[in-house]
């Protein structure tokens, strides 16, 4: 697979690009107490099984996106008083990995600030991660990392993350470090069938061993999914869900650990969304402004909201066009040319 090099969009307040409407930048409201910050869409590691398609190796992306503290925080704020609850969460979490941002720790240490926070994770691969790092992390206020560990063994841990630079020995010690400091830990491994089965009871093993979980669950194991523009391991077919979760539970009974999370295992609970100024199928009269995520797809601005056109390719920049809005879910839009 080549690996490309890829233009780094800033988003800043200058750019007019609102910060809610674009999946891969900005923040994302799904109707709970929970609230995804995404200020960055960078990765370093390419994983086979990525749903996503980041990194250095990705085949789809165009673009790649880094947003403003300054414009970020003042997105927050306005996000926050429609949300109206004293009891929200911050999860950082991006399309890439939050650590490649450059401001993470003022971001972390800024998010605490906000009264309405009570809770700040972030969820990374940690190949960024030092003991430095984390130590500033928590001192700036960061409740849980929720660390991607696919595999313990170095070889396959390698093929996995699609980066031969990764090194495993040196992520477990950076999950021991994570363990023993006022950071909770979660880890949260991608169970891709046929590639990682038999690493699923040696990552519960370690989570334990090294007492993952203080707070909330020590694991967070995730099903993998087929995407359309993510990446598909050869020969690897998904889970059915029915499968996952007995499976699940079959390791429950054996570890005595809790495997089958649900929303209140987080305290994450349902608060109305913020307002989505579009209906589906609608004609909207868009203004073009920058480049899209993927190959082909432009990103453009209407009625205060980022929506993603995807099959712009040929469409400047700076143009007014009239484009239909086919997703309106979650204030994330997407739109298509007629």
């Amino acid at each position: 697979m080549p690996c490309t090099n890829r233009p780094i969009y800033n988003v800043t307040q200058d750019s007019e690009i609102p910060l809610i409407g674009c999946i891969s930048f900005g923040v994302i409201d799904r109707g709970t107490n929970v609230l995804q910050i995404r200020p960055t869409s960078i990765c370093v590691l390419s994983c086979i099984f990525c749903s996503t398609d980041a990194g250095p190796c990705s085949r789809w992306r165009q673009t790649e996106y880094i947003v403003e503290l300054d414009y970020l925080l003042s997105t927050i704020r306005t996000v926050l008083k429609i949300k109206n609850s004293n009891k929200m969460e911050a999860h950082i979490d991006t399309v890439g990995d939050p650590l490649t941002y450059p401001k993470i720790v003022d971001l972390v240490h800024k998010l605490s600030e906000f009264p309405e926070f009570k809770v700040i994770s972030l969820q990374t691969h940690g190949v960024l991660l030092n003991d430095k790092l984390i130590d500033e992390l928590a001192e700036a206020g960061l409740s849980r990392i929720n660390l991607s560990i696919d595999a313990l063994d170095e070889n396959l841990s390698k093929k996995l993350s699609g980066t031969e630079t990764y090194d495993i020995s040196r992520i477990i010690s950076i999950a021991e470090y994570i363990s023993l400091s006022p950071i909770d830990l979660l880890i949260a491994p991608v169970w891709v069938p046929g590639l990682n089965d038999h690493e699923i009871p040696r990552i519960i093993r370690f989570a334990k061993q090294i007492g993952a979980g203080k707070h909330w669950p020590p694991l967070g194991i995730q099903k993998y999914e087929a995407h359309k523009f993510g990446r598909k391991p050869p020969k690897v077919k998904p889970m059915t869900w029915y499968k996952f979760y007995n499976s699940l539970r079959a390791l429950e009974r054996k570890f005595k650990v809790k495997l089958v999370l649900k929303p209140s295992d987080f305290n994450i609970f349902k608060l109305p969304s913020i307002p989505i100024p579009f209906k589906r199928f609608e004609k909207v009269k868009m203004k073009v402004v920058g480049p899209g995520w993927l190959k082909g797809e432009k990103i453009a601005v209407a009625r205060n909201r980022t929506i993603t056109i995807v099959n712009a390719e040929n469409i400047p920049i700076g143009t007014t066009v009239y484009a239909r809005i086919i997703r309106v879910k979650h204030n994330i839009f997407i739109a298509k040319l007629e």
